[in-house]
């Protein structure tokens, strides 16, 4: 089953999940501000990204931008967790396995 991650009011997500619906695509929606992501999910989707999967043209990022340069890898993580919004989204898993972050219609056509 595939798992899209993100928020609901976000743009880029609505469009993820349209594109979803109209290939008849079943997937569960895990809402990020009712389900936060753990340390887990993060180390994951780092290692897919290279780097930590963080929305750097966001506000919530842009509001927290000198905290989480000047923190630790750990304490970035943290952050993260506690301010999911600064997370870049949609992440679309199957499985374990991350298949995008963000939302590129032909880059997914590829990956379904």
């Amino acid at each position: 089953m595939y798992k899209l991650y993100g928020i609901p009011n976000c743009d880029t997500v609505k469009k993820a999940k349209t594109y979803l619906d109209e290939k008849g695509i079943d997937y569960d929606f895990i809402n990020f501000k009712k389900t936060p992501p753990t340390k887990k999910d993060i180390t994951k989707w780092k290692k897919f990204m290279g780097e930590l999967p963080v929305n750097k043209r966001g506000t919530t990022f842009r509001k927290l931008k000198e905290e989480f340069e000047g923190g630790s890898a750990a304490s970035k993580v943290e952050l993260l967790i506690s301010n999911s919004s600064a997370i870049k989204r949609p992440i679309l898993e199957l499985g374990e396995e991350v298949l995008g972050v963000g939302f590129d219609a032909s880059q997914w056509s590829e990956s379904l």
